[in-house]
């Protein structure tokens, strides 16, 4: 998710104000040598040994998951009782707890010799893509996310059988050592860093020096806790600290690969200060949500209206999934009602603070950028109309673009993709909101046009935050990204069952919630997700969810269950 403020690194440290001192200098050498060394001892792990960590760390997590919340709430201005606390549930504890179930499995199948994918059906996609589904994977995710699915669509010409082979990754031949890792952690989801240290270990037997953002510094004690099982042996460690430090690291000779996850110009000072190693990078990118014209009853546009109010106002807005531009049909008759139900949902959802570093130097360029735009909640949020600056820049603030295109069925969707790929900037994710008799009359052409949509993750009816949250899916941009050109990065991260190959994954969800979702071609019974920013139980039912998922109590979850259809 990118965190626009360049705080990981910078091309030196003079010229991030830090000249390092000393004793500054040997503390993280040390730190390095400790990590060398504690290369060697991974190498000697073997898969049994390393499940049987990560099992151990599960358990720490179990222990902080309060306080890792609540710290975390507190750090973005989200004090005891607001209703959007629960996002801190959903982006912290509960993602690091299915990660580790998921990793833990896939290390399990590995450890007795078959493959990750061994008993998968696989699926087709347009152009002979295999497909691969990662989602439902038990009874537990059908139950709480009912409805919901996900896929990874491989690269063209790759096969079934040559997917089930590579699976696996680096961890198919575990002694083999990747050496050292320095991951320079995200500023803006909690869950980021702790899930970026885990891929490192899994998918490339590779240790990891992490090096937190300073907006999450106040988390270093929760986190230090749930990685002591890591931690101790020196498979990972942990620092903090400014650009200096991030850029000392970068360049240091004991580091052997880099990760980031921030902004694209932090991204450019590592890669222009001297950077000898392979590195890969998540760096946002202005996603677009695709609305395609149909017949919609009310209840539908005001459930939309909020889904998308969702993906621009979670984590108020500073979130590299946020969606960032509704592409819209101009020809739609519902346009104008539509419309105007974004704009009650955007005015309606709770207020908070806008909370990331610069956001308020941002929120002033799209006045004077857009100077009609409309402002809510005490003018700390906006929707804006046009093109122009929202199709190029990622606000990373609760900024949202309409633009509307000509067309209705497929010649507005064609324009749609064909708008998205060439005028927004960035590959990493892209939705489409289309109504199951919409969807059903498009036919093929539906997901030949998903197909062309070039992203790394899709999502239909759905956040690409889904995608995000289930660790069986790959999040990252769209292959084709270089060192010279990465507008939302390198390679992927999660991948939870370690797929090679990898083109993108889609997302599909329900079009219409519970109980209107009855007799529709995608059921769930979910009423209102509790992701929903305008869910009035949200935040209850986000920790009920990230407790089960710690604890199985089925007791405790039939309550939460209750309390989600007061949604």
């Amino acid at each position: 998710m990118t965190t626009p403020s360049p705080t990981d690194a910078a091309p030196s440290p003079e010229k991030a104000g830090t000249r390092l001192d000393d004793g500054t200098r040997a503390t993280l050498d040390a730190e390095l040598e400790r990590l060398r060394a504690g290369a060697s001892g991974w190498a000697r792990r073997t898969l049994p040994a390393r499940r049987a960590l990560l099992l151990k760390v599960r358990a720490a997590v179990g222990v902080v998951a309060a306080d890792w919340v609540r710290i975390a709430a507190d750090s973005k201005g989200l004090p005891a009782g607001h209703p959007l606390r629960g996002e801190e549930w959903l982006a912290g504890p509960y993602a690091a707890i299915v990660a580790l179930d998921a990793y833990a499995a896939t290390l399990d199948r590995l450890a007795r010799g078959e493959s990750p994918l061994a008993g998968i059906r696989f699926g087709t996609a347009p152009g002979g893509r295999a497909v691969v589904p990662t989602s439902p994977r038990d009874a537990t995710d059908n139950l709480l996310l009912s409805g919901y699915t996900t896929e990874v669509w491989l690269r063209p010409g790759v096969t079934p059988a040559h997917a089930t082979d590579a699976a696996g990754l680096a961890a198919r031949h575990p002694s083999s050592s990747g050496g050292v890792g320095l991951v320079l952690g995200a500023g803006n989801v909690t869950a980021i860093p702790f899930l970026d240290v885990l891929y490192e270990l899994l998918a490339f037997n590779r240790v990891a020096l992490l090096k937190l953002n300073p907006t999450q510094d106040a988390l270093l004690p929760v986190l230090a806790k749930a990685l002591a099982p890591l931690t101790g042996p020196g498979y990972v460690r942990i620092v903090r600290g400014g650009g200096g430090i991030g850029a000392y690291l970068t360049r240091h000779t004991a580091i052997d690969h880099v990760h980031i996850t921030g902004s694209e110009a932090t991204f450019r000072a590592i890669v222009g200060g001297g950077l000898d190693v392979p590195i890969t990078a998540e760096l946002g990118g202005v996603s677009p949500i695709i609305v395609a014209p149909g017949r919609w009853s009310r209840a539908d546009l005001r459930f939309q209206a909020e889904h998308i109010a969702t993906m621009r106002l979670h984590n108020s807005g500073h979130n590299c999934i946020a969606g960032q531009v509704v592409l819209v049909s101009g020809d739609w008759d519902q346009r104008v009602e539509f419309e105007r139900e974004l704009h009650a949902a955007f005015a309606r959802t709770p207020q908070r603070a806008v909370w990331y570093p610069d956001s308020e130097k941002r929120l002033h360029g799209v006045r004077e950028a857009y100077p009609d735009a409309v402002w809510s909640a005490g003018d700390t949020r906006a929707i804006v109309r046009g093109t122009g600056e929202i199709e190029t820049t990622e606000y990373f603030a609760p900024v949202l673009g309409i633009i509307e295109l000509a067309g209705t069925g497929q010649t507005f969707v064609d324009a749609a993709v064909a708008h998205a790929n060439e005028r927004l900037t960035g590959t990493l994710g892209a939705h489409v909101l289309v109504d199951p008799r919409t969807q059903r009359s498009l036919g093929r052409g539906f997901e030949e046009a998903i197909a062309r949509l070039e992203y790394g993750t899709v999502a239909i009816n759905a956040w690409t935050a889904f995608g995000f949250l289930t660790p069986t899916a790959t999040w990252g941009a769209f292959p084709g990204g270089t060192v010279d050109d990465a507008p939302s990065g390198i390679g992927v991260v999660h991948n939870a069952l370690l797929l090679d190959d990898v083109e993108r994954t889609v997302v599909r969800g329900p079009f219409r919630p519970f109980p209107r979702s009855l007799g529709r071609s995608r059921f769930s019974l979910l009423p209102k997700p509790p992701w929903f920013v305008t869910s009035r139980t949200g935040a209850a039912v986000s920790e009920g969810f990230a407790r089960f998922r710690i604890d199985g109590h089925w007791g405790r979850l039939a309550v939460t269950l209750v309390r989600a259809f007061g949604a």
